[in-house]
């Protein structure tokens, strides 16, 4: 906006001159050397001052985290924290601050904020982090787990172990407000499952519950106790205080049965024999954590479950036949038929799969071992005898069905050898009849060739003749033509004789005498007309 004053309006009240600005400027005393110099030195202290500033901004008020840092702040000047908070949740409080600062460069007023350089949170792979609260209220009497995580400060949280785990990766949390420790990731293996325990919950104990409930081996969801669900092959991140878990195999187990090992049992005629072989055995993925709990490991299954129940059997069946069956006949297989179906019926129960059972040796005492062992090989013996006769009897069929094969061989020999002659006969009769039925036809057809020219060469005699025949038809009109003209024959004679001679006579010599040769032409002279 433009200013205008009354000399610009053209109005003097008071009659004043108007001052000449130029004028006004001259009269303005200068300033001399020493003023300049104080100006001089003003500028030099407010860039000096400047600087300054910049420099107790950039290395004291500078907060910058590198790379893998966070920055934790801590308020100088505000509201008092409560009893017993070791962190400022509301703002205006001071102390240390919840919220962290990131990888970055940042401005603080060093009068109100303090800071502290930390590492961040870094969780490997194969691991996990479990956070425990070190702020917040106590929690209730015998809670061990808090719930919640520490991306969020509230004013309801809770001090102690949270329940959420991290994975691996890079978290930025702050170390004055929560602490993290490192656990392995649970990896269960390929042909194992997890058998998960949890530690936490009510108890099945506490009396709430129906009796069917607590005389269980396994819990429901939200109790204490072994729950029924297993863990399937893979990797898992669990909290370790939230819940235990064991690894149980699922793969088969083989147990050899020998030595100490091997089952005893008194025959029917009061003799020991002992039985060595090879269970083999597993278990079944939805009664592992029924039978880990109930029974315990492998070990324990073998020993405390299927051991007995095959001794017990063993013993039973084994008193119901003398001892010679157990050596020879098929008692020895049956047993071991009878003893596997007994074993799977009773371990499906238990949640164990009975693979296999095998028994490899029947041991039976020597006093009767040894004679059935004898009669055994004087049996052997003779059956062995019995088969020897036998292949000696085949070998002679053998021979003799190989002579009659032989013999049938060359019977069909001859008999191919007749039937290719016979063969090779008709061929050549049909070839040769095909050769004269060929030369007949070649025969007949030169017949037809030569009656045809025959006939052509008849034809052109004819014809020959008929044009032989016009010829002198023709001729002979012409001569009869020509004699007509001449009169006689003789004048046409004469004038042919004279038109061939004439032309080639070039002298005459003789007289016309009859004698002379000049006589020869007189009968060619014409005669004169009578009157």
């Amino acid at each position: 906006m433009t200013s205008t004053t009354l000399f610009d309006l053209g109005i003097n009240p008071l009659n004043i001159t108007q001052p000449d600005l130029g004028q006004l400027w001259q009269k303005i005393p200068k300033p001399t050397w020493p003023t300049r110099l104080g100006q001089a030195g003003t500028v030099v202290f407010g860039v000096g001052l400047l600087l300054s500033l910049l420099i107790f901004i950039w290395f004291f008020c500078r907060i910058e985290p590198g790379s893998g840092e966070i920055a934790v702040l801590i308020r100088k000047i505000g509201d008092d924290l409560p009893p017993g908070a070791i962190l400022a949740l509301e703002p205006g409080q001071k102390g240390i601050q919840f919220e962290v600062l990131a990888e970055g460069r940042y401005f603080r007023d060093p009068y109100t904020w303090g800071w502290r350089i930390a590492k961040i949170t870094d969780i490997p792979a194969g691991k996990l982090g479990v956070v425990s609260r070190l702020y917040g209220q106590e929690p209730a009497h015998g809670r061990i787990l808090v719930d919640g995580d520490c991306g969020k400060a509230k004013l309801g949280d809770e001090k102690g172990i949270i329940t959420t785990v991290l994975g691996p990766g890079k978290y930025r949390i702050n170390p004055y407000a929560c602490r993290v420790e490192l656990f392995d990731a649970l990896s269960i293996r390929p042909g194992a499952v997890g058998v998960v325990t949890s530690l936490v919950g009510a108890d099945v104990l506490n009396g709430e519950l129906a009796a069917k409930d607590r005389n269980t081996y396994l819990v429901g969801e939200g109790l204490k106790g072994v729950v029924p669900q297993v863990l399937d092959p893979g990797t898992y991140y669990l909290n370790p205080y939230l819940y235990n878990v064991v690894e149980v195999t699922l793969q088969s187990q083989r147990f050899v049965l020998g030595g100490e090992d091997a089952i005893s049992f008194l025959t029917l005629d009061g003799f020991t024999v002992d039985i060595e072989g090879t269970l083999e055995f597993g278990i079944e993925r939805d009664k592992a954590a029924l039978i880990t709990h109930q029974v315990g490991d492998m070990e324990d299954v073998l020993k405390k479950l299927i051991l007995p129940r095959a001794r017990g059997f063993s013993r039973i069946e084994g008193s119901k036949h003398p001892a010679i069956n157990f050596i020879v006949g098929e008692t020895r297989q049956k047993f071991q038929d009878n003893l596997e179906q007994h074993l799977r019926v009773n371990a499906a129960d238990w949640g164990v799969a009975i693979k296999s059972v095998l028994i490899r040796n029947i041991v039976t005492p020597d006093a009767i071992s040894s004679i059935i062992r004898d009669r055994e090989v004087s049996v052997q013996n003779a059956r062995k005898f019995e088969q020897q006769i036998e292949q000696a009897r085949s070998l002679a069929e053998l021979t003799r069905q190989e002579m009659l094969a032989k013999q049938n061989q060359e019977k069909v020999a001859a008999e191919t050898s007749r039937i290719q002659a016979v063969i090779r006969a008709e061929q050549d009769l049909a070839v040769q009849i095909t050769a004269a039925n060929r030369e007949l036809e070649v025969a007949r057809l030169e017949n037809q060739a030569a009656a045809a020219q025959a006939e052509a060469i008849l034809a052109k005699a004819q014809a020959d003749h008929d044009v032989i025949a016009l010829n002198n038809q023709a001729q002979a009109d012409v001569m009869v033509s020509q004699v007509r003209a001449f009169k006689t024959g003789m004048n046409l004679a004469r004038y042919a004789f004279y038109q061939k001679l004439g032309p080639r006579i070039h002298s005459l010599l003789g007289s016309d005498a009859p004698s002379s040769f000049g006589g020869l032409f007189l009968p060619y002279l014409p005669k004169e007309a009578k009157p």
